[in-house]
């Protein structure tokens, strides 16, 4: 596929990528000290276990790593004549970490973005960003102003698509109305754990629904509008792969296992594929740092998902440990 023809199947879908690999654990530790060539090689090696898998899509965000995940990274294309031609760069901005006795906020003012979109332009070592979430709803920001920021990034030239993340529908639509180009994604936390985006639409008029915190409607409502769905925290932290701490979790597991089993593939896969086989098509995240994880994942990004209408919901079930109202 060419560069051109790649783009504008992202454009018009966007999520052209069946799987993203999310660089939130790349650039060394979660403070200001300096990153090394360790943490160059590191990212080199997570970087060519998801090109390998199959994924071509890098996620990033301004604040992972105070900056670093993005300077690694942009280390890494300076390593790798051709690299940046064949990736997508998407990253988020809008979030400011605490700084000091000032605790973290967000900032989704139009200065504020055009700042943190040139500090990301820097780090990444491009003069382009493939795609731009704003990364939390910001309560105070003016949404004329947002409208404001992205379109002058975009007729420079520096950013081509833009998203959003963890918003709802309704927030999204007040952007969109103010916008002369698409949205085309939205990123939300979404796994086999993390399950309020399916339950949401299953509780209605009963006494759990108030207990999620998913926006009813957000889902149709992304459907309906050819906005892509991005899955954070797809793998559910190793809940299911790794490390297990409630019976529901070690049943799950068992069962993810089994499955794993008969479809000649890894426990990692079939988490994905439960996302996946949603009819939103639901792009997962990999936010894993060790290659061996990522190569897990590869089945994801190249088979379709092979579970039956009642496999997905065994597995739905099982790890929510009650029947459906």
């Amino acid at each position: 596929m060419t560069k051109e023809t790649k783009e504008t199947k992202e454009a018009e879908t966007g999520n052209a990528d069946r799987l993203l690999y999310g660089c939130m654990g790349l650039g060394g530790g979660w403070d200001t000290t300096p990153y090394g060539p360790a943490d160059i090689d590191a990212a080199e090696a997570a970087v060519e276990a998801a090109l390998e898998s199959g994924i071509t899509t890098f996620d990033h965000a301004d604040i992972y790593r105070h900056g670093k995940s993005e300077a690694v990274f942009g280390e890494v294309l300076d390593r790798t004549p051709g690299l940046r031609e064949r990736v997508v760069v998407q990253t988020k901005c809008g979030i400011r970490l605490a700084d000091g006795d000032r605790p973290g906020i967000y900032d989704l003012r139009a200065t504020s973005i055009v700042r943190r979109v040139e500090e990301s332009l820097t780090r990444l070592r491009t003069d382009v960003i493939d795609v731009l979430l704003l990364h939390r709803p910001d309560p105070l920001a003016d949404p004329d102003d947002i409208a404001s920021a992205l379109t002058s990034l975009h007729q420079q030239g520096l950013v081509r698509r833009f998203g959003v993340s963890n918003m709802g529908g309704a927030q999204i639509a007040q952007l969109r109305a103010r916008l002369e180009f698409p949205l085309v994604v939205n990123q939300l936390e979404m796994s086999l754990a993390r399950r309020d985006w399916v339950e949401a639409g299953v509780l209605i008029n009963t006494p759990e629904a108030a207990e999620g915190g998913y926006p009813l409607g957000t889902t149709e409502y992304c459907r309906a509008n050819g906005i892509g769905i991005q899955a954070w925290g797809a793998l559910a932290q190793g809940r299911y792969t790794g490390r297990q701490e409630t019976p529901d979790e070690r049943t799950t597991a068992r069962l993810v296992a089994s499955l794993a089993e008969a479809r000649n593939t890894t426990p990692e896969t079939i988490l994905l594929w439960w996302l996946q086989r949603h009819p939103a098509r639901i792009a997962p995240v990999v936010g894993s740092a060790r290659p061996e994880r990522i190569r897990a994942c590869a089945d994801a990004a190249v088979r379709e998902p092979e579970l039956t209408h009642e496999e997905w919901y065994d597995l739905w079930l099982t790890a929510r440990g009650a029947p459906l109202p």
